[in-house]
């Protein structure tokens, strides 16, 4: 596959079919929402329930919509969820955040089997698409949106929304907003126009010239697989998997298609069944790949927890 296809990323692991026709009570418009032109949001950050879901839904037929599944007692989604507020703010309406409090909202928190949080899902045509778990850099943030971006356009799915009764404060933001790095903008506009190999190299500067660069880490390590996995037909790469179970590299394809495609497990598990057969010298590789990936995921998800375990048990 050459990029994930929303509703294959996630087959399986999410139904919404209880949400989607969901019948639902139209609220009454504000003041400003009747004067506002057509798609309108009073927001481009709302809390969405279990009972409104559906209009998330139908939203995302015209603008990618970003789910932040989230909790109250959640450390890590109250360092996230300002970072989201704030990129999908800069973007101006291209992007719409919709944020769930699984708690309150039990049957979203089922529909999206949010085993950990926070997990950070789109919505694309009404399709769910996988982004990441965990609490991850604002840097890693805007690149997965840049791809997210550019997976909607390969959808149709190309709109922009205004919020009702918003001022026309663009230049201000900008004038107030920092920019980039040069290397981080060369790279996030590489990502945006797909020349992953180009984004490879602009972070390599950055982390050769700064080898603290946190954000410039996070994003290698992101941009990188999605070059592996750029062009790669996932039917193709299993077969050539189960052909050859020794062959690193048709494993490693694998693996990293599972992870772009949000089966984590599956993807950790491959990798660990194939270190725990090797002989010592060839382990190396493995163990490099399981490290990438575990930081990909997030330190904080529980799966990286329990397969740092079983990696550690396998090496002593």
């Amino acid at each position: 596959m050459s990029t994930p296809q929303p509703g294959a990323v996630l087959r399986g692991a999410v139904d919404l079919s209880a949400l989607r026709n969901r019948p639902q009570a139209p609220a009454a418009p504000t003041a400003e929402q009747a004067d506002a032109p057509a798609g309108a949001v009073p927001s481009l950050v709302m809390d969405v329930t279990d009972a409104t879901f559906g209009q998330v839904l139908e939203l995302s037929r015209t603008v990618p919509v970003v789910v932040d599944l989230w909790a109250e007692w959640c450390g890590p989604c109250k360092q996230l969820s300002p970072v989201l507020e704030k990129v999908v703010t800069e973007l101006g309406g291209r992007l719409v955040l919709a944020k769930v409090d699984v708690d309150a909202n039990p049957q979203l928190a089922q529909g999206f089997r949010a085993q950990s949080i926070p997990m950070v899902v789109a919505l694309v045509g009404g399709q769910p698409v996988p982004l990441f778990t965990g609490a991850v850099p604002e840097q890693q943030v805007r690149e997965v949106f840049a791809q997210l971006l550019q997976l909607a356009a390969q959808n149709g799915v190309t709109g922009t929304v205004a919020v009702a009764g918003a001022e026309d404060t663009d230049g201000e933001e900008a004038a107030a907003e920092p920019a980039l790095p040069p290397l981080h903008a060369e790279a996030f506009e590489a990502i945006e126009s797909g020349h992953y190999d180009r984004a490879v190299r602009a972070y390599e500067q950055a982390l050769a010239e700064n080898p603290h660069d946190a954000d410039a880490r996070a994003g290698l390590g992101q941009v990188r697989l999605l070059a592996r996995v750029q062009g790669a037909d996932l039917q193709s790469a299993r077969a050539a998997a189960a052909a050859d179970p020794a062959d690193l590299d048709a494993q490693f394809l694998v693996a990293d298609l599972d992870i772009a495609g949000g089966h984590v497990e599956d993807a950790f598990d491959r990798l660990l069944d194939l270190f725990a057969v090797l002989p010592e010298d060839r382990r190396a590789p493995v163990r490099e790949r399981l490290l990438e990936l575990f930081g990909l995921v997030g330190d904080a998800d529980p799966r990286v927890t329990q397969a740092r375990g079983r990696l550690s048990s396998l090496l002593f």
